[in-house]
């Protein structure tokens, strides 16, 4: 080999381990300027698309900072009404005021220590403006704040009045919404408060007595109670399923039974007598429905109350507590007959219940419940718009018919029948009588839906201490469906 062929040799295989040396930082460098092109991609994918959701959301303190050059806007119901509203003093102080006192107190919220309410929800769109470009830098020039956003709400101001006169004096909550549409027109939390005074509200819960006050507490949507008798739909619609002759259940109720060594009683002692599925749901008896309890599938009740969204998280954005339900395949056979009947350790809110009959309402499909209709600029044009969403089916359609058949008969000759008997309507619904304490005192409950061939809108009513004050949930959803129609 000649001195020339040996030395391009050596180059070509000094060429080749380089070419092998060097493998590793190509891919690297590969490697880095596509993670960059993505960063980049992303970069602008978020400023495009996430930004403003980013910044919208409530837990965003970066928010408050645009209260420096921007008037907070207005909080007003579907039907025109100013529930909240805000005035700027010379000096560029902005105070915020509530025309109306307590009546929107928990679902308005207040917009101080922490925000809470609809004034945490629309946040971000109150202190964005969308006002006239030209009065906007006229006033950034002047040094004065813009006129912020304003947030049209799903709320009906006669609807909320109505059902807070109905409440009364009664501590409890009330929740009404649109089932086929998943508006909430009503929100009502009672004990209230004034959130003109959240100074000396936030002061007083600072003090001794206050400190075990709950009357920031949105009942409606936190507070978790016994369902009572209207949990009775839950344990029919886990009967139905396991049962495809369930119209033939059939039920001598005696006014008293022992199931599993557990002392079942009917309300008064009242004496049934013979039942089938749809009376037993009718009359709300505790005895053929402990019957029932006992037979069910343990595992199959656990999973038919997880569809109805016990132990999971709600499609709501607001603050709420989740409802539970216990039972299981390892369950005690001597909880079933309480937890059939609605009492033992199951709990739900308000709103989870005015949920699940808005979705038998609606043939099964839930829709989410939500608060904020629409963002308009300070001239009334229309920023933002929010739509109804379509949660999931809940249930068959042939179930909710059913149960719709059977609540229509709690109304029209059962516990309810005494409310509605003359009414220009017709309702669908549920009455429960919830014990909270060891000596028989009980909470009322009433959630049922109006119109049920094609439902209008779906009340959820709890009165706590009924025992005591006499007013019962359906009585104030008597009211509060005859507001809605006349």
């Amino acid at each position: 080999m000649s001195p020339e062929e040996e030395f391009l040799k050596k180059e070509q295989e000094k060429a080749k381990n380089n070419k092998i040396k060097n493998r590793p930082i190509i891919v690297i460098t590969y490697l880095m300027v596509f993670v960059y092109v993505c960063l980049i991609g992303y970069v602008i994918y978020f400023m495009q698309f996430k930004a403003e959701t980013t910044i919208a959301n409530s837990r965003n303190i970066r928010q408050d900072s645009f209260a420096e050059t921007v008037e907070r806007g207005d909080i007003i119901t579907s039907d025109g009404v100013v529930i909240a509203t805000s005035s700027t003093d010379e000096d560029g102080n902005t105070t915020r005021s509530y025309p109306y006192d307590n009546l929107f107190a928990h679902v308005v919220g207040y917009d101080s220590y922490g925000k809470s309410g609809l004034e945490l929800q629309g946040n971000f769109y109150m202190l964005r403006s969308h006002i006239n470009i030209f009065e906007r830098v006229v006033k950034e020039i002047q040094e004065e704040k813009n006129r912020g956003d304003n947030l049209i709400t799903t709320l009906d101001y006669d609807l909320q009045k109505a059902a807070y006169d109905a409440l009364s004096g009664c501590n409890g909550a009330v929740i009404v919404m649109e089932p086929d549409t998943g508006k909430i027109l009503v929100m009502i939390s009672k004990p209230d408060f004034n959130p003109n005074e959240i100074d000396a509200v936030w002061e007083y819960l600072q003090t001794e007595e206050g400190a075990s006050s709950t009357i920031l507490l949105n009942r409606a949507t936190q507070g978790l109670y016994a369902p009572g008798s209207t949990f009775k739909v839950v344990t029919t619609l886990e009967y139905i399923r396991e049962n495809y002759n369930y119209d033939k259940y059939s039920y001598i109720c005696e006014g008293s039974e022992i199931f599993t060594g557990v002392q079942i009683e009917c309300s008064s002692g009242k004496v049934h007598g013979e039942l089938d599925l749809a009376d037993s749901l009718a009359y709300s008896c505790n005895c053929s429905y402990a019957n029932i309890g006992v037979e069910l599938d343990y595992a199959s009740y656990k999973d038919t109350a997880e569809d109805l969204l016990f132990n999971k998280e709600l499609p709501y954005v607001g603050s709420y507590n989740s409802s539970s339900f216990y039972i299981d395949g390892d369950s005690r056979r001597d909880e079933l007959p309480q937890t059939a009947i609605g009492q033992g350790d199951t709990m739900i809110t308000p709103l989870h219940n005015a949920l699940i009959f808005s979705a038998i309402a609606n043939g099964g499909v839930l829709m989410e419940p939500y608060l904020m209709h629409s963002i308009e600029n300070d001239d009334g044009a229309t920023v933002k718009k929010f739509s109804p969403k379509k949660y999931g089916e809940l249930m068959t359609s042939d179930e909710a018919a059913i149960l719709t058949d059977y609540m229509k008969g709690v109304c029209d000759y059962g516990t309810a029948a005494g409310y509605f008997w003359d009414a220009s309507y017709d309702v669908a619904g549920k009455t429960g009588t919830a014990e909270y304490d060891n000596e028989g005192n009980c909470n009322s409950w009433f959630v049922g839906f109006s119109n049920p061939d094609n439902p209008d809108i779906v009340v959820s009513v709890i009165v706590e201490d009924y025992t005591s004050n006499g007013v019962s949930g359906s009585w104030v959803a008597k009211q509060i469906f005859d507001a809605y129609y006349n």
